[in-house]
């Protein structure tokens, strides 16, 4: 077991079989959340900060603040249809601003953790409402219609995507590898 990143006893993410549909989609986004936070476990701020590779802008803070922007668009502007009057991270100039202007900065850091924690809470509290047969409803995004399920396993793919960077982002930093 040297390579796990924790014991399985105390491996916070969801495990099991869930029941419905729902549930499931639920499971697999909470789980991604998870392993992201636990690649970020135990690094100060420079190393959350950290880019892999020139000309890349990726890091693990990055990353946060990335993620923190997509929970906002799509669980408040597109499921929900409500405005992003105060959007996150955003630079008319720089479309990937979330990226590139993250810094070894503490406070920056705590930041950009609690706003990620914050639209998390948020989308959880949207899914709290939604019944299974939701799925099927339909939400629309630049005149197209989508069915809620689509921007759920979106979002799902989304996230195992970027833990994937994770991974690697965090092996750059200290050579620790694993789930």
């Amino acid at each position: 077991m040297s390579d796990m990143w924790t014991e399985p006893a105390s491996d916070p993410r969801p495990t099991g079989t869930s029941v419905g549909e729902l549930a499931t989609l639920r499971q697999y986004l909470t789980f991604h959340r998870l392993t992201l936070r636990m690649k970020c476990e135990g690094l100060d701020a420079e190393q959350l900060a950290r880019r892999s590779v020139p000309p890349s802008t990726l890091s693990l803070l990055g990353l946060v603040r990335h993620l923190a922007v997509v929970e906002q668009y799509w669980f408040h502007h597109v499921l929900r249809g409500l405005p992003v009057e105060d959007p996150l991270y955003a630079d008319d100039d720089d479309p990937d601003f979330e990226l590139t202007s993250a810094t070894g900065d503490a406070a920056m850091v705590e930041d950009s953790f609690a706003m990620w924690q914050r639209e998390i809470d948020a989308a959880d509290a949207w899914l709290d409402t939604l019944a299974p047969g939701d799925l099927d409803a339909t939400v629309t995004r630049r005149d197209e219609e989508l069915p809620v399920r689509d921007v759920l396993v979106h979002l799902v793919e989304e996230y195992a995507r970027h833990v994937g960077h994770a991974d690697l982002l965090r092996e750059c930093i200290d050579g620790r590898t694993g789930e």
